[in-house]
């Protein structure tokens, strides 16, 4: 972790812009060609659920701006972060929210994150997020194919971590396509970071 020294960084007009607004986050929507991603998570064996939380997670890690957070007067860039999303089993009516440290390795991950969703016993561990703002919140929505999406927020102008989302695939012209839902924090992330983001996640995605 790395405190940013404002007066010195050259995102400090952006930054004090954004940071006054009354409501500083904003979100996009696009759909993500999922179907190279899918046919090979399948045939390894990787829960489609886990598989992409860990890709959507390491792309993001790969663009900067969603990696810095505010700490009071401070902001504090992180070195990698790591993701907080829903998971709800067959056998609960209610989903509970699982915190999974990411690693290098996608099956590795993966296995990590299921074991850690299934033996929870809580809904909600908040002794796994004390103190930590180096996370991102992720969802799901399986059986819905949205094409808008807001995120459930706190009117707290220094919450800059980024919200995820994604609701359920469909065809279209041959290829399976996933509904797919950013908000992030104005004061970092600009237009131009949100788009380098989706386009690294569909690389990924694409030639996984």
């Amino acid at each position: 972790m790395k405190i940013i020294d404002i007066d010195s960084w050259d995102r400090k007009e952006h930054y004090l812009f954004f940071r006054k607004m009354d409501y500083p986050h904003y979100h996009i929507g696009v759909d993500l060609d999922i179907t190279n991603f899918k046919a090979k998570a399948k045939k390894q064996g990787l829960p489609f659920s886990f598989a992409i939380t860990y890709a959507v997670t390491a792309a993001m890690n790969e663009v900067e701006a969603f990696r810095y957070r505010i700490r009071q007067d401070n902001i504090v860039l992180h070195e990698r972060i790591h993701p907080s999303f829903a998971y709800i089993s067959p056998e609960h009516k209610y989903f509970k929210m699982v915190m999974a440290d990411l690693s290098n390795d996608i099956g590795e991950f993966t296995q990590r994150a299921r074991n850690k969703a299934l033996t929870q016993a809580g809904y909600f561990v908040f002794e796994d997020m004390q103190g930590r703002d180096d996370l991102i919140y992720i969802s799901s929505i399986p059986n819905v194919s949205f094409t808008h999406l807001s995120h459930t927020i706190s009117l707290n102008k220094e919450d800059a971590t980024p919200r995820l989302s994604w609701g359920k695939y469909f065809d279209k012209n041959g290829h399976i396509m996933l509904p797919f839902n950013v908000q992030a924090h104005h004061a970092f992330v600009d237009g131009d970071h949100m788009g380098t983001y989706i386009n690294i996640l569909q690389g990924y995605l694409e030639n996984y």
